[in-house]
C-alpha cells in the first residue's frame, strides 16, 4: 500500500491481505470485507481527507442485534443460511505512514469483562440507525495497548462472534490520551477494516 485514501487500492492490495490476515489468525473458513474506516487525530487532515477523528469512547462496535443487521444489509441472500452457522466480525487496525505517537487504542482482555459492563446503545449515523455497546467503569477489567505501534503491525479485534460457548464475544476498545507521548508527537492516522468471518 502506498495511498490508504484511494480506494482503488484498498480493495485490490489492502483487502486481500486482510482476508488473509483473518483466515490465518482466526481460522475463518472466508472473509467478507465490508468496511473501512479511516481516522486521523488531527483537524486539518480530517478536514482536508474527510476522514474521522479516533474514537475515544470505550466501546464495542456490534451487538448481537446489530451484527446480525450489517450481515443481512451486505449479503442479504446468504444471511439466513449464515446465521445458522458460526459469524464474527473482526476488524483489522494499523497505523498508515508511522508508528503511533497519539491516541492510541486500548483493548479489554474480554475475560476481566462482565456482562453487566457491556450496555446496548442506539448509534445514529447518517443514512441508519444502528447499535453499539458503551462499556461501564470495572475495576476488574484489565486494559492493554501496543505503544508506537507501526505501520507493518496490525491489530485484530473481534467485536462479534455469533458463538455463545464462552468464548469471548465483544472486545471493548477505545482511543485515549497518552502521556507518554513526547511533546510535538506527530499525530496518528490509522485505518480500521471490518470484514465478516466465517466459520
Amino acid at each position: 500500500m502506498t495511498d490508504f485514501f484511494d480506494e482503488r487500492q484498498r480493495k485490490d492490495i489492502w483487502e486481500p491481505e486482510v482476508i488473509a490476515l483473518i483466515e490465518q489468525h482466526a481460522g475463518a473458513e472466508s472473509v467478507f470485507v465490508f468496511d473501512h474506516t479511516l481516522r486521523a487525530d488531527s483537524p486539518e487532515l480530517r478536514e482536508a481527507k474527510q476522514v474521522r477523528e479516533p474514537a475515544s469512547v470505550v466501546h464495542n462496535d456490534y451487538t448481537d442485534k446489530s451484527a446480525s443487521t450489517r450481515l443481512r444489509d451486505f449479503l442479504p441472500r446468504e444471511a439466513a443460511a449464515l446465521m445458522k452457522g458460526r459469524f464474527a466480525i473482526v476488524q483489522v487496525w494499523r497505523p498508515l505512514a508511522r508508528p503511533v505517537e497519539t491516541a492510541p487504542v486500548a483493548l479489554c482482555d474480554a475475560a476481566t469483562t462482565a456482562p453487566g459492563d457491556l450496555v446496548p446503545t442506539e448509534r445514529r449515523a447518517k443514512d441508519r440507525i444502528g447499535e453499539v455497546m458503551q462499556v461501564t467503569y470495572n475495576p476488574a477489567q484489565r486494559w492493554y495497548y501496543y505503544p508506537r505501534i507501526r505501520p507493518d503491525e496490525a491489530l485484530l479485534l473481534k467485536t462479534f462472534d455469533s458463538a455463545t460457548d464462552g468464548r469471548a464475544r465483544f472486545v471493548a476498545h477505545s482511543a485515549f490520551t497518552d502521556p507518554t507521548s513526547p511533546p510535538g508527537a506527530p499525530p496518528r492516522e490509522s485505518i480500521e477494516t471490518r470484514a465478516f468471518a466465517f466459520f
